[in-house]
């Protein structure tokens, strides 16, 4: 039985391959579609390799791109760093504080990870245009801090709850305060579960498409909408929205190589006790 077991060791390995190469595929087709020239990219060379490596589609993409690049920038850093604050301070209430109603206010504050963006689009427009931020980043920023705070929260609250109650009482004993708490044994503390929220919040914000292109007027439009209008017309130039596409791409997959390490290990944190 064990000398079976032995010889069938490699068909998980196999099964992981070919599921990776499937998943693989897109992208695939993605790069070489963005290096094609125009003139040559029909259904019967879809797979093929280009002969000649065309690099002109990187320079016509980045030229259309480039304008909506700041906004995507200030949009995501802002909206992660503030979302990610605030759900580090909202775990640390919720783990390390009691008070009466935190069992009904954290299932509540959950709830919010479960709405549609379709199902509130309507009153968000009307309660941003009362607040006289509807069409700018700073209102897609609000956007994006409130609907990631259930997730932040939850990501923090349960990272926090490993923190023992003991070093907390402790620290409450000494004279420190609750922002001193927070400042001195809380937040040194946090760095796991900071990579994984900035990980995740910066993913979402930088991909997110249906705020963005309802909440803004053009000139703060983020960079998924105008990769969007890359493939707009009838004639469509496929090897621009291709080449959009990864340079699009660039800053998440840069931001997973940087911190792609820690990403599981904050991730876990906190999910084992004992």
């Amino acid at each position: 039985m064990t000398r079976r077991r032995g010889r069938l060791a490699w068909l998980p390995y196999l099964f992981l391959t070919a599921a990776a190469l499937l998943f693989l595929v897109p992208v695939y087709l993605v790069v070489i579609t963005s290096f094609k020239d125009p003139a040559t990219i029909n259904l019967a060379t879809t797979w093929q390799v280009p002969e000649r490596w065309y690099w002109q589609s990187f320079r016509e993409a980045w030229q259309l791109l480039a304008p909506k690049l700041l906004n995507s920038a200030t949009l995501t850093v802002f909206a992660t760093v503030l979302s990610a604050m605030m759900g580090s301070m909202n775990g640390y209430v919720l783990s390390k504080w009691r008070f009466r109603g935190a069992n009904i206010l954290f299932p509540l504050m959950l709830f919010g990870m479960f709405i549609p963006y379709q199902s509130i689009l309507i009153p968000l427009f009307q309660f941003l245009r009362d607040l006289n931020l509807y069409g700018g980043i700073p209102g897609l920023i609000l956007v994006h801090v409130v609907y990631g705070l259930p997730i932040t929260t939850l990501i923090f609250r349960n990272y926090y709850a490993e923190i023992p109650d003991e070093m907390v009482e402790a620290s409450k004993i000494d004279g420190a305060s609750f922002f001193g708490i927070y400042r001195h044994l809380i937040f040194p503390l946090s760095l796991p579960g900071f990579v994984v929220v900035i990980i995740w919040q910066f993913t979402q914000i930088w991909n997110e498409f249906l705020f963005a292109v309802t909440l803004t007027k053009v000139e703060s439009q983020p960079i998924t909408v105008a990769l969007a209008q890359l493939a707009g017309g009838e004639a469509v130039k496929w090897n621009l929205p291709m080449a959009g596409a990864i340079l699009a791409a660039l800053p998440t997959l840069l931001v997973y190589i940087l911190l792609g390490r820690y990403f599981i290990r904050g991730l876990l944190a906190g999910s084992v006790k004992g």
